[in-house]
């Protein structure tokens, strides 16, 4: 399991400034001509055995987020704050239907689950999962990349929330490349799904 990195960066401050000047200067490039198309990456989902188990079926519904993370664009962040799209790589599909299926097959590597699908699916689900993207990016002012998910699990038939949690992974990187930077985001939304699927099936 990769580890979330959740102390402050080891980059001396000096060393960000490249990190941030690269940022610019790759939007500005991206800005100014034609390209060739992206490459573009996908997720990964963990395979990790984990003790205990779900009852009953539940459905994961497509993540929600604010427009940056409804793409398949790579959002960084510069250190003032601004948000924009990074240039050399991009998702293989739309960010919120990569990470919900990321979510069902993680479910299903573990073997923690009866059945889990989308909504749909043929299911008798029990239970809910909803969630949101809250950051999925590069914030180049600490040189690191920042996925922070916010789950709720809502019973099937009376609609109460069950439990809610946020989920949060850093992770260093060392450049504004594009395929580091997704790389690194995998890394980190892997730290954040088997934590998801360990609280869905314990409640803590």
């Amino acid at each position: 399991m990769h580890r979330s990195v959740f102390a402050e960066s080891s980059l001396h401050p000096r060393a960000r400034r490249p990190l941030a000047a690269a940022l610019v200067s790759l939007g500005l490039a991206a800005a100014g001509c034609s390209s060739p198309p992206l490459p573009a990456f996908d997720l990964t989902a963990p395979r990790e055995a984990l003790r205990g188990g779900v009852r009953g079926q539940l459905v994961v519904v497509e993540p929600v987020g604010i427009q940056p993370f409804e793409s398949e664009r790579i959002v960084a962040k510069d250190p003032a704050g601004t948000i924009s799209y990074l240039g050399g790589a991009q998702w293989a599909d739309r960010l919120p239907r990569l990470v919900q299926a990321k979510i069902i097959q993680t479910f299903e590597n573990s073997s923690r689950i009866r059945a889990v699908g989308r909504p749909g699916d043929g299911t008798t689900p029990t239970a809910q999962l909803t969630t949101e993207i809250r950051s999925f990016q590069l914030d180049a002012g600490a040189g690191e990349v920042e996925v922070e998910i916010s789950a709720k699990l809502i019973a099937i038939g009376s609609g109460r929330i069950e439990t809610a949690r946020i989920f949060r992974a850093r992770v260093p990187v060392g450049s504004a490349n594009g395929p580091e930077v997704a790389q690194a985001l995998d890394r980190a939304l892997s730290t954040v799904l088997v934590d998801l699927v360990r609280w869905t099936g314990t409640g803590r």
